[in-house]
């Protein structure tokens, strides 16, 4: 507890989904990163919502959506390939099996 305010300060995870309680934590968080790389590679590319809407071959309410973190009704597939429109290769690898649940990891390069 804070000695100056009196509120209480509990610090979370590395994802505020998971925080919050989501059942879909994890795919929320994936689709967070790849929302976050769609908004980063239009900035860096100069691109209008209109123009990286007709890129993408979706709305430009789409767009806005999206790069504002309203992901939700959008897959992960779908994100992914807007991504592959924005010019970056997507690999997917597929490990070893395991004794334990397997997981689902991004790295962007």
């Amino acid at each position: 507890m804070s000695r100056r305010t009196g509120i209480k300060v509990e610090e979370g995870t590395s994802s505020v989904y998971a925080d919050l309680g989501y059942v879909d934590a994890a795919e929320m968080q994936r689709k967070a990163q790849l929302a976050t790389e769609i908004a980063r590679a239009i900035k860096a590319r100069h691109l209008t919502q209109e123009d990286a809407a007709t890129l993408l071959g979706i709305d430009q309410s789409k767009v806005s959506r999206i790069t504002r973190g309203q992901f939700r009704g959008v897959s992960e597939a779908k994100l992914l390939e807007l991504v592959t429109r924005l010019g970056h290769d997507v690999k997917i690898v597929v490990g070893p099996a395991r004794r334990r649940a397997g997981k689902i990891e991004l790295q962007f390069a």
